[in-house]
């Protein structure tokens, strides 16, 4: 092997080196980006699904007020509907 095909052989390995690693650190950064990706929407999700929870006894009683005001006003509608 003459010592410019050494020479050529030496430059291929070390930027073959190179590659490799910056190839491992973006499969690293791929990953964390994953795992900061799934911790953001579960704490999304969760905080969604945490606040209809505590929130829900009083949607429960907007609902049962509305219905007792729709019954109320089918009532009022029906008394005026028997005067005529």
């Amino acid at each position: 092997m003459s010592p410019e095909e050494r020479e050529m052989l030496l430059k291929c390995v070390t930027l073959a080196e190179e590659n490799n690693k910056i190839l491992h650190a973006m499969k690293r950064s791929m990953m964390w980006t994953r795992v900061t990706r799934i911790v953001y929407w579960t704490l999304i999700i969760g905080s969604t699904v945490g606040a209809y929870y505590f929130i829900q006894p009083y949607l429960e009683q907007i609902i049962g007020v509305y219905g007792g005001t729709k019954s109320s006003i089918d009532n009022v509608n029906s008394l005026f509907e028997n005067f005529r």
